[in-house]
């Protein structure tokens, strides 16, 4: 006699609710891949690209923020909570709360965790008036009237070493807030210094050449190959270095961005590779299935991508995860293939932006095949970064529609 009951839909755990979570979230359930569970902690939803704009005053706080409940995809169950462990053998999350979630198939998008405290004294800097940050939201909104209403003094700028979440994002307040010094005529008083972990400003030669071409049009101050060592809030002192070779710097104020790694549970569920020093999930940088544990995903900040990490790049990295998980769901093999495709878009005043768009092996991979220019400066490419990205990230690519 055949058994005609139905067979229940997988259980599909997404661990994080950010632009990674919630877009993978929702094409899963537009797939109709199982039913959806996304663990998020936090009740706001930032959508981190504009944090930039409002650390330089170019965009209002209130812009960037959502009630997390609001842009959950519909159909998709939120579960307010933070994960402690996963047990991949069991195929259980166990959760800060107490409590468990097992799951058929689960997706690791927790994102990258901003580890503040490696650097001595930084917590303490950018708690103090004059520390500010476009990589936390409290920090940036902060940041606004600071480098609004300066008109003399040093400020230093920092850029985090790889691997970080869209790390040279942190130019980008120093030109908005050097084009509006210069615009309200006191950019001459004003020291600008910005610290550079890398040789070059970005490391793809035609991005280099523009971004080289403003930093000297603003007549900032680059120290290349020095990445940020300490901090004293209350001297106004910092110590920059590689190597052995260290430089002390004074400050009026300091827009830093600190190192990163991933949250320190994925390697203590034995999700990260042995030899990864940051703790990534340990994926197929191309299908993003687990390299040990076929059932487990991740795509974003988490994931061993093998490529610069950006909120631009996870677009085509959630669209190949779905496929491939419905692929296995058909016991089939994986065939979707990410290249590494990233992009980051470079506010170099407060009405242009210098596009860069790449894949795995640092090759421009414009949007518009076969413009290859695109990259430049161009302020058609700030209307699509600051008015049209915006809108398609709320209502677009949080529901997993594009």
């Amino acid at each position: 006699m055949n058994d005609s009951r139905p067979t229940a839909p997988p259980r599909i755990v997404v661990v994080g609710g950010g632009n990674a979570g919630l877009s993978v979230a929702g094409r899963l359930h537009r797939a109709r891949a199982g039913e959806v569970t996304v663990i998020e902690p936090r009740e706001r939803h930032v959508f981190a690209p504009l944090q930039s704009h409002i650390a330089g005053g170019a965009a209002r706080a209130s812009e960037a923020v959502r009630p997390q409940a609001d842009v959950t995809p519909a159909g998709v169950t939120w579960l307010r909570d933070e994960v402690f462990t996963v047990d991949a053998d069991a195929r259980r999350v166990h959760l800060v709360s107490g409590g468990a979630l097992d799951y058929d198939q689960l997706v690791v998008c927790a994102g990258m965790r901003l580890a503040w405290e490696q650097v001595p004294g930084l917590p303490e800097a950018m708690a103090a008036p004059t520390g500010i940050s476009n990589y936390d939201y409290d920090l940036a909104a902060k940041a606004s009237p600071v480098l609004r209403d300066l008109r003399g003094g040093t400020v230093v700028f920092t850029q985090p070493p790889e691997p970080a979440s869209c790390g040279a994002a942190a130019q980008k307040p120093m030109y908005l807030a050097c084009d509006w010094w210069r615009a309200v005529g006191v950019r001459d008083d004003i020291r600008v210094v910005f610290v550079c972990p890398d040789p070059v400003p970005f490391g793809i030669p035609a991005i280099d050449r523009e971004l080289q071409r403003k930093l000297d049009e603003y007549g900032i101050e680059v120290r290349y190959s020095r990445e940020l060592r300490s901090v004293d809030a209350t001297a106004g002192m910092l110590v920059i270095g590689h190597g052995d070779a260290e430089e002390t710097l004074s400050y009026d104020v300091l827009h830093a961005v600190p190192p990163q790694r991933a949250p320190e549970w994925i390697a203590g569920s034995g999700l990260a590779a042995s030899d990864d020093p940051h703790g990534f999930v340990d994926v197929d940088p191309e299908t993003f299935q687990h390299v040990r544990h076929p059932e487990i995903w991740s795509v974003g900040d988490a994931a061993s991508v093998a490529t610069r990490r950006s909120g631009g790049a996870i677009r085509q990295q959630a669209k190949a995860l779905v496929k491939n998980m419905k692929a296995v769901q058909g016991g089939r093999a994986p065939s979707a293939t990410y290249n590494g495709y990233s992009v980051v878009p470079f506010t170099v005043s407060r009405g242009t932006v210098v596009f860069a768009e790449f894949d795995r092996e640092g090759r421009l991979q414009p949007t518009v095949p076969f413009w290859r220019s695109l990259y430049r400066e161009r302020r058609l490419s700030w209307i699509a970064d600051r008015r049209v990205l915006p809108w398609v990230y709320w209502h677009l690519i949080l529901r997993g529609l594009a």
